[in-house]
């Protein structure tokens, strides 16, 4: 149903998903077999582009067997890792099988209530709803230092975010800040083409060797754990949740061990910038040609005008289900309800309990019939 207000065009619908990635595309599945009238919104050009706008060489963590979502197995070798476009590739394939409602190109600039309906807004588009549902991810707001922005202008400085490929840099040591995944993984490619230095240390490795025999006899154990021991019902779980949210992920496939046979070294964390160099902890300036950021991200959720978070900025909610304004969810928070939720396995039991919570809440119309048909769900 679309109408007039002030101007803007509205559209009215029992349901917004904002985020069109892996977790909106999920929660659409289930709310598409429900009958429910929805719609997603995603910022991107396409559907798959924040995959597609990683680094090039960039592989999942987590084998093919792993990453499918309901209704629709990830084709080929079931024991692969996927290349950062064939994920892509597959999300765009799963919106267009399922008929899904995807809007791409809508950045969602405002979210708030008014009277019995939540509104959203995208410049002049207005859509209102019974429910919402904010899918938008952690990897919003590339986090750097304040003092970045100090680097000489002769320095090639990136986050990870923008980084593609060597040829994006310039001759010249490399230094990569940051020693997650994607810094560790970065640092062992620019290894190949440029010296390369490494600043910070892990908070932890995972013990075994990631690869084929991994996925099929260890990643299944690893997946086990984290959705069914590592959990809100779980006392353990509980006493992991903040050391989940407060620090980084070890190292999975990458691992100090291969870094040191790569020649890159490791030094302490930049700490600020002199004369327009880095300066690490314990004073040495590092003569650099190039610098990555692999400093993490911030959530935004800046625009949602609700008083939905507490004091550090964070949804207060139960599963995704925000208890204090009815009809608000949020899907894709790292462990939303197990260490695996930032994982497609686990992102897609956390759409599943959202989807059969918003059937229970708030029944669809039953003048609607489901939009998939013959493909059926398949819980993860």
């Amino acid at each position: 149903m679309t109408t007039q207000h002030s101007h803007e065009a509205v559209e009215i619908v029992d349901t917004v998903i904002v985020g069109g990635g892996q977790a909106g595309l999920a929660l659409g599945s289930y709310l598409a077999q429900q009958g429910r009238d929805f719609v997603i919104l995603d910022a991107h050009a396409r559907v798959g582009d924040a995959w597609r706008q990683r680094w090039n060489s960039l592989r999942l963590f987590t084998p093919a067997k792993f990453n499918g979502l309901p209704g629709m197995p990830f084709i080929g070798d079931r024991l692969a890792f996927p290349t950062k476009d064939e994920m892509a590739d597959y999300l765009a394939s799963y919106a267009t099988r399922l008929g899904l409602p995807v809007r791409t190109g809508i950045r969602v600039d405002r979210l708030w209530r008014e009277d019995d309906r939540y509104v959203v807004t995208s410049g002049d588009q207005r859509w209102e709803a019974t429910n919402v549902v904010v899918a938008t991810g952690g990897h919003q707001l590339p986090k750097r230092p304040t003092f970045a922005d100090q680097l000489s202008a002769d320095i090639v400085s990136l986050h990870s975010s923008a980084y593609r490929g060597p040829n994006q840099l310039q001759p010249g040591e490399v230094l990569v800040v940051g020693v997650g995944n994607s810094g560790a993984e970065i640092a062992l490619e620019l290894s190949r083409t440029h010296p390369t230095v490494l600043a910070g240390q892990p908070s932890a490795e995972m013990p075994f060797r990631h690869g084929r025999t991994a996925a099929r006899f260890v990643l299944p154990v690893v997946r086990f754990v984290g959705m069914h021991v590592l959990n809100l019902n779980t006392p353990v779980g509980r006493k992991a949740a903040p050391k989940f949210t407060a620090s980084a992920v070890p190292l999975i496939r990458t691992k100090t061990a291969d870094l040191a046979r790569a020649g890159v070294p490791s030094v302490p964390r930049v700490i600020g910038v002199r004369d327009g160099l880095p300066v690490v902890d314990g004073g040495e300036v590092l003569q650099v040609s190039n610098v990555i950021w692999s400093t993490g991200y911030f959530e935004d959720f800046s625009w949602v005008d609700l008083p939905v978070f507490d004091d550090e900025g964070r949804p207060q909610h139960h599963r995704g289900v925000v208890e204090s304004s009815p009809g608000l969810y949020f899907l894709g928070l790292v462990f939303q309800f197990a260490a695996a939720s930032a994982t497609l396995p686990g992102m897609c039991r956390d759409a599943e309990y959202l989807a059969r919570h918003l059937a229970a809440t708030s029944p669809p119309r039953s003048d609607r019939v489901p939009a998939m048909s013959g493909e059926g769900q398949r819980s993860v």
